[in-house]
């Protein structure tokens, strides 16, 4: 059975971008870059929503021609992506699709994930794609979350909680990091609640 880790980047308070901010909010550094690179997940089959691919498949492209304005560990980074094999669930683009190493499965993605998971020959981790990962984690199918906090609050200019509509979790803390002495890695065995514990018996989902 292969593990399926959900993997996000947010800000202190949530959201996993923000109006008029750079990407990584402009405070990634060295050694968080250097990690993105070497991570030992490297090897696993990426999935993502389609919205997530659109906007990461423009970004790595601009990264290869160096076109976007990035820094080279950005550049290295993103450019990365395209040797990654990586598979888009979405009903509204069509095949093929031009960013290399993509499939795309049009399909039910909460089946198509757990037939991963149990015939795959590669680990899975997600991109970005926040209803993709609520969908996967209500199915019972995420063994891992892995959060970066980065050191900045975006309350008024914040878009897209991480967490928007999630069910109630429990997390199990099992590695935490910190890189360049400001962002913090935080990794978590999650389960699905049914409700606040308090609530009585059968609040566990899982």
């Amino acid at each position: 059975m292969q593990e399926l880790l959900v993997d996000f980047i947010a800000s202190l308070d949530g959201y996993g971008e923000a109006e008029g901010w750079p990407g990584w909010w402009g405070v990634e550094a060295p050694e968080y870059l250097r990690w993105l690179d070497e991570t030992e997940d490297r090897d696993a089959l990426v999935l993502m929503g389609a919205n997530t691919y659109r906007l990461m498949s423009g970004m790595s492209a601009q990264a290869v021609a160096s076109e976007g304005g990035f820094s080279p560990e950005e550049e290295a980074s993103l450019a990365g992506l395209a040797a990654v094999p990586k598979v888009v669930f979405s009903s509204t683009l069509e095949a093929p699709l031009p960013w290399p190493n993509t499939e795309l499965v049009s399909g039910d993605a909460v089946e198509a994930v757990r037939a991963m998971k149990r015939d795959g020959d590669r680990p899975l981790r997600t991109l970005g794609s926040i209803s993709l990962c609520r969908s996967l984690l209500e199915a019972g199918l995420v063994d891992r979350i892995r959060l970066v906090v980065f050191p900045v609050i975006t309350g008024r200019s914040g878009r897209n909680h991480v967490f928007e509509a999630y069910p109630d979790v429990a997390l199990a803390l099992t590695a935490s990091r910190t890189f360049d002495g400001k962002l913090q890695l935080l990794e978590y065995v999650p389960t699905a609640l049914a409700g606040p514990p308090g609530a009585g018996p059968g609040s566990d989902r899982r």
